[in-house]
């Protein structure tokens, strides 16, 4: 069975710790799972019924209105997936997104000046706090952008498009170095 196409992370091979001087570091995140879920449900109501179906260390990002993604370092185990489906039946759709969408971490003292020079939205802590999340476009690219921690974001983007957010982001992180940032 050559033929058959075989699954390869699509930043595989890319490797960013640079620009120490500028304080950021880009990582191509684990192609886990990342679920799309659409409903009028609570977080808290989707936060149980993910635990019970077997996804208590993902996370949920908000999307859009009654919109969230479900994000995970681990990979999608089709059991769970069904036991999610079973448990929002009524109440939320469920669509797998794994192999459509890749995660990129940007982290660093200067990390959120590089998103910055990529995006309107405003990341200051106060106004972006931890675990926020927006939909926005990085340059030319739409993505979400989740805070991760004090100085590290997420940045969830379509697959066939990772590369090109991959070289925006070192290209914007050069410039930084270049201008001092």
């Amino acid at each position: 069975m050559r033929d058959l196409p075989q699954h390869r992370p699509v930043l595989a091979g890319m490797a960013y710790n640079g620009f120490s001087e500028a304080g950021v570091r880009l990582e191509a995140l684990p192609e886990g799972h990342l679920l799309h879920v659409l409903g009028a449900i609570e977080p808290s109501v989707l936060a149980a019924e993910l635990v019970k179906a077997g996804f208590a260390k993902s996370s949920i990002r908000k999307a859009g209105f009654r919109q969230w993604f479900v994000a995970g370092d681990e990979p999608l185990v089709p059991t769970s997936l069904d036991a999610l489906v079973a448990g929002l039946a009524g109440k939320a759709f469920v669509m797998d997104q794994s192999h459509g969408r890749v995660r990129i971490g940007v982290s660093g003292r200067s990390s959120r000046a590089l998103l910055s020079r990529g995006t309107a939205v405003d990341l200051d802590p106060s106004v972006f706090p931890e675990g926020h999340s927006a939909m926005t476009m990085v340059g030319h690219l739409s993505v979400q952008i989740v805070r991760t921690g004090d100085d590290s974001f997420e940045l969830t983007v379509l697959r066939s498009f990772a590369e090109s957010l991959w070289d925006d982001l070192t290209h914007m992180a050069a410039s930084a170095e270049k201008d001092g940032v």
